[in-house]
């Protein structure tokens, strides 16, 4: 079923909610957090015990949870300098506090048109179309919901593009001074099913096209900032699901060895498809990712994410609050098959 376009909005906001994947608080969330992210595809739990592992690494906490709460404060305190009076909900997908259930407390406060911005900055059907599907249950399970538009994909706003360009800056700026002129820019980002990007967007292939816009744009600004142009690329982690399902490659720890078999002394590691240093960046990258660089001889630094940089933070006040909000299109990554 596809949504219907959405209608210019006739009055303001009376609230903005961040919606987020959620995650584990601790080591007995982790088990239960993986069943209701994997739900529906008859994965033992024995199995999602296994999968868990890298949370138990980090004590069953995912830092998703403690990020969002950061960018919530710094959404708000924006808000007020901007002389804006509006409350900022938070609601998951996947663990507490729910998506239904803030969509409940937002109805008995008496919201009656929210602002969505989802911390997911790209077009896919997991990373955004899943999220208005799970807005439009949510909605459709409690009465008097408030009407709730989302944000379309933001990650060309000027604002995320500046944060990632200044991390990246630092990050080339921490590595020996003989090897920062010709460290080679990583960017890296979630990989998903060939099929799933070959579907995102409006046209198709969005997801892989914006990450490579993105990368190309922040590329160039840090050239800018320093002087000198370095080779860039776009590689993926994440990987997960059926062996046999194709999707985007290479990645990142595969392309670390063929780099050092190229003779690449130094990279800096850009999570370019992330907005917070959340388990994907945390884990494969800073425990996998940077092990293997050290294990083949390479220098390497990772860049940190646009987490609650002011001006990132500046620009989702801007996309919440656009009139009309600037949503997706009806049949924009409409949802598949992934198995």
């Amino acid at each position: 079923m596809t949504n219907p376009e959405p209608s210019a909005p006739t009055q303001a906001y009376d609230a903005i909610l961040l919606l987020s994947f959620g995650g584990p608080e601790g080591p007995d969330d982790v088990v239960p957090f993986l069943e209701n992210v994997t739900r529906g595809r008859g994965i033992p739990r024995e199995r999602l015990a296994q999968v868990g592992q890298h949370y138990f690494l980090f004590g069953g906490k995912s830092p998703i949870n403690d990020q969002n709460k950061a960018l919530i404060a710094a959404l708000e305190a924006d808000l007020a300098a901007a002389g804006i009076d509006l409350p900022v909900y938070w609601g998951n997908r996947n663990w507490d506090p729910f998506l239904v259930d803030t969509v409940r407390q937002m109805a008995a406060d008496g919201r009656r048109r929210v602002a969505c911005v989802a911390t997911s900055a790209y077009s896919s059907w997991s990373g955004c179309r899943q999220y208005r599907d799970n807005i439009e249950a949510a909605v459709a399970e409690v009465p008097d919901a408030p009407r709730i538009d989302k944000v379309r994909w933001f990650a060309h706003h000027p604002g995320f593009v500046a944060a990632v360009v200044d991390r990246t800056v630092e990050a080339l700026s921490a590595l020996p001074t003989e090897l920062q002129d010709d460290a080679r820019l990583v960017f890296v980002t979630h990989s998903i099913p060939i099929t799933m990007n070959d579907e995102s967007g409006p046209d198709g292939g969005a997801y892989l096209a914006q990450h490579l816009d993105v990368a190309a744009a922040v590329a160039e600004r840090v050239a800018a900032a320093t002087g000198r142009d370095r080779l860039h690329e776009l590689v993926f982690c994440s990987r997960s699901g059926s062996p046999h399902t194709p999707w985007l490659e290479p990645d990142v720890n595969d392309r670390l060895e063929e780099l050092a078999g190229e003779g690449v002394r130094a990279v800096v590691l850009v999570p370019v498809g992330f907005v917070s240093d959340h388990m994907e960046v945390v884990y494969d990258l800073d425990t996998e990712a940077l092990a293997t660089a050290e294990r083949l001889g390479i220098e390497a630094r990772r860049a940190g994410t646009a987490g609650v940089d002011p001006r990132f933070v500046a620009a989702l006040r801007e996309l919440a609050l656009e009139q009309p909000i600037e949503a997706c299109p009806a049949h924009c990554c409409l949802p598949r098959s992934t198995s």
